[in-house]
């Protein structure tokens, strides 16, 4: 069944639009009008996503973010036009994990109440307020309807649906427990970014406190300091060392400010460059785990999807290989990728989980030991269960200690910063002060 987009106009007269599937667009103005809503313009929706390798969604895909950019470049070369620019970021808007969690605990309830699948989905699309959601759910009921699997169906939008959830979704077609897959799936889901949302809200506090003095010294060096420091040019003394630096740094963005812009861009540009190199990635992320603070916590965030990731999929039915090989890939450490692969190497020769990654010497000797217990008890997925959640807790604690901490020494490096300033200007004037003495 074809879908259309239609603009219109209600019965207040307020403009409206939106996406709807019926036959042909002569059914969809009957359908409207049942609706009070009178159509000033219909267009049949074409959903141009990527589909997935043949034989289903658990194909390999490309990551999120070559996808956008891709898409990103289509649009430019396609037109370039603003609306278009804004309908694609929009539409990268609605792939909200969050949204997608919802929606799926939504499927999971529908079907455990003996709803149709086709019929589930026609009530997610009435309800999807996202218009990008709303276009690829409808793709999806429509390929549904064509005799496709919902996992394959998936697959065709990776940037709604990753391959994790679209494995899932087989393995729960498979098993025939599709219900009990979703609802694991949504639980997992909103762990994901429950911890997500915790370690950017432990970051969110420095970043504005180094916004704001940012600022403040920036006001100070472009517009106190220069009417300050004039007077002492023309006294002709010796100026302290740390009046010097304070006038130095206040004339390189008073009058170089042309030149520290393009400065900051070029070495922005070369970090990220240099970042997306494998061999400046693997750098990075080896730096990463290997720092004072922040490493130990960031190591605890990737243990714990690992262990969540994994303990989800192992439950829902898919093979240990294929769910080592996906795992890997939601890590977002190369480090810790090339580990699990090299344990997955292990395992396919006959080694067990535990030992491979006790060897690598990157994962607590603690959460080894906990999967060995579980491999020779048989309850795996448990084991991983109480990793996870072990370390959630752990990590709760450690962000709330982290932002306790960040917190007196934000306030302490900005009182400092301004403290020299204040201090450089006051230095000298009370030198005169004493040389008049």
């Amino acid at each position: 069944m074809p879908v259309f987009q239609y603009k219109g106009y209600d019965s207040r007269g307020k403009p409206v639009s939106g996406v709807k599937d019926a036959d042909n667009a002569r059914v969809l103005r009957v359908l409207l009008r049942r609706d009070n809503i009178l159509l000033t313009d219909v267009r049949e929706s074409t959903v141009g996503q990527t589909r997935s390798p043949k034989g289903g969604g658990a194909g390999q895909q490309r990551s999120g973010g070559e996808r956008n950019s891709d898409g990103l470049i289509q649009v430019l070369r396609s037109s370039g036009s603003p609306r278009q620019i804004l309908a694609w970021l929009n539409q990268r808007g609605d792939a909200d994990p969050q949204v997608i969690a919802v929606m799926t605990r939504q499927l999971a309830t529908l079907l455990r109440a003996g709803v149709q699948l086709s019929e589930s989905l026609a009530a997610l699309i009435d309800q999807a307020e996202r218009p990008g959601l709303k276009r690829v759910m409808s793709d999806i009921k429509i390929q549904i309807n064509e005799g496709l699997p919902l996992s394959q169906a998936l697959g065709r939008h990776p940037r709604f649906f990753p391959e994790l959830y679209t494995n899932l979704v087989s393995a729960g077609e498979a098993a025939g427990n599709l219900e009990a897959v979703l609802f694991r799936l949504a639980d997992f889901l909103e762990a994901q970014n429950k911890l997500r949302s915790k370690v950017v809200t432990a970051l969110f506090y420095p970043l504005v406190m180094t916004i704001m003095g940012g600022g403040i010294l920036t006001i100070l060096m472009n517009t106190v300091v220069p009417k300050v420091t004039s007077m002492y040019a023309d006294s002709g003394r010796a100026l302290p060392i740390n009046t010097q630096i304070l006038i130095l740094i206040s004339t390189a963005m008073t009058d170089y400010w042309w030149l520290l812009i393009p400065t900051i861009v070029l070495t922005v540009y070369l970090f990220r460059r240099w970042l997306n190199s494998p061999r400046g990635r693997e750098k990075w992320d080896r730096f990463v785990l290997r720092a004072p603070v922040f490493g130990p916590l960031a190591r605890m965030v990737a243990v714990s999807r690992f262990a969540k990731t994994l303990a989800t999929m192992l439950a829902s039915g898919v093979q240990l290989l294929r769910a080592m090989e996906i795992v890997k890939n939601v890590l977002g450490n190369t480090v810790l990728m090339r580990v699990v692969e090299e344990a997955r190497e292990s395992i396919r020769e006959g080694e067990s989980i535990a030992q491979p990654l006790r060897r690598s010497g990157q994962f607590p000797p603690m959460v080894c030991h906990m999967i060995a217990v579980g491999e020779r008890s048989g309850q795996l997925e448990t084991m991983l269960e109480n990793v996870a959640g072990a370390y959630d807790i752990e990590v709760d604690m450690k962000i709330a200690r982290l932002t306790t901490m960040l917190e007196p020494l934000m306030i302490l490096l900005m009182g400092g910063a301004v403290g020299f300033v204040v201090f450089s200007i006051l230095m000298p004037i009370m030198e005169m002060n004493e040389f008049v003495q």
